[in-house]
């Protein structure tokens, strides 16, 4: 039996929906890949009566109180929420949180881990599955959507992203994604997404973004996540004020694009943009070129690695009070 759990999950960037409207069978469908930074690390320990501090602290609660209901649990838990992937910035913290925490219990438990019954439960995965997918395996993968099961969209596949590759995150500190019920609204609202861009996108992911992935040609694999990036900006455009979220978010992805940065886009709702580089080295290229060229207002960059593992679980042994080796999912505890 274990004392504590601690259990670690990383970013994501969401690369991209296939079709928002069905119209031409399942309805979203996306791809996404792993950063290895920010991440979520959220600690369980026994305790006398249940209790959570930290990051989001209010919003773990809710979930503890709904993972103790349903999955009838008698103990009670200090929970601490020690790094946190900021909020509404398009880089999956909701998800990412909840995941965490249920993951952790369930370590701290004995029981078998289940990320797409404990997103249902905790009210995530509704529209995209990647955050699910990449909780398990880290890469990039892509999910099939929603079709007539009331149930997160399945993965359909998995690759690892060459770790030589870097992002250039750019962040906007001063402004929110669309989240909650402005989202809701906003996918309402929105007008039918025409089938031969959903078409098109399909065939973007499946004939040019994943063989390139797959044979490690980054100007390929960009030019694929660039086009699909700009379709779908258009697209929510109406919503969230423009192609992308943040008008100084925008002006460095594409000061980064010109330069030599690949698959400029937005993550999610945003305002997180990004581009991916080659290597260390160009990356840090970039982020230098533009403090020294354009002084944009109001942006900061990060130049993060992607991650090609899932979640990460830490124990300590009750008896022994000792951390116990590092586990990771897919069985290498």
């Amino acid at each position: 039996m274990f004392q504590s759990v601690t259990l670690t999950v990383p970013a994501r960037v969401h690369l991209g929906f296939f079709d928002l409207s069905a119209t031409i069978g399942r309805r979203f469908g996306s791809l996404g890949l792993a950063l290895d930074r920010p991440v979520t690390r959220v600690t369980v320990r026994r305790a006398a009566s249940s209790s959570v501090e930290g990051f989001e602290a209010a919003r773990a609660r809710r979930h503890l109180d709904t993972l103790i209901r349903t999955l009838s649990l008698s103990a009670h838990y200090a929970v601490t929420v020690d790094e946190a992937i900021p909020a509404h910035a398009g880089l999956g913290s909701g998800t990412q949180l909840a995941l965490a925490l249920a993951g952790a219990i369930r370590t701290l438990e004995g029981l078998p881990l289940a990320p797409r019954e404990d997103a249902v439960r905790l009210g995530r995965g509704a529209r995209s599955g990647i955050g699910i997918g990449l909780f398990e395996t880290g890469g990039l993968v892509v999910d099939g959507g929603r079709g007539s099961l009331d149930q997160p969209p399945p993965i359909l596949c998995r690759h690892a992203v060459p770790d030589d590759w870097r992002l250039v995150l750019v962040f906007d500190e001063r402004l929110r994604g669309v989240h909650g019920p402005d989202e809701a609204k906003a996918f309402r609202d929105l007008p039918v997404f025409p089938e031969a861009a959903a078409a098109r996108i399909c065939h973007l992911v499946l004939m040019q973004a994943l063989p390139a992935l797959v044979e490690a040609d980054l100007p390929r694999f960009g030019l694929a996540i660039g086009e699909i990036q700009q379709r779908l900006g258009e697209y929510f455009a109406p919503a969230q004020g423009g192609v992308f979220t943040s008008p100084a978010v925008q002006e460095t992805v594409r000061f980064l694009a010109a330069n030599g940065g690949h698959a400029p886009g937005q993550s999610s709702w945003g305002p997180t943009g990004f581009v991916i580089a080659a290597s260390q080295r160009e990356a840090d290229d970039l982020a230098g070129r533009l403090g020294r060229e354009a002084r944009i207002e109001g942006i900061r960059l990060a130049v993060v690695a992607p991650r090609n593992e899932g979640a990460l679980i830490e124990t300590t042994a009750a008896i022994e009070q000792a951390e116990a080796p590092a586990a990771r999912l897919h069985h290498r505890r």
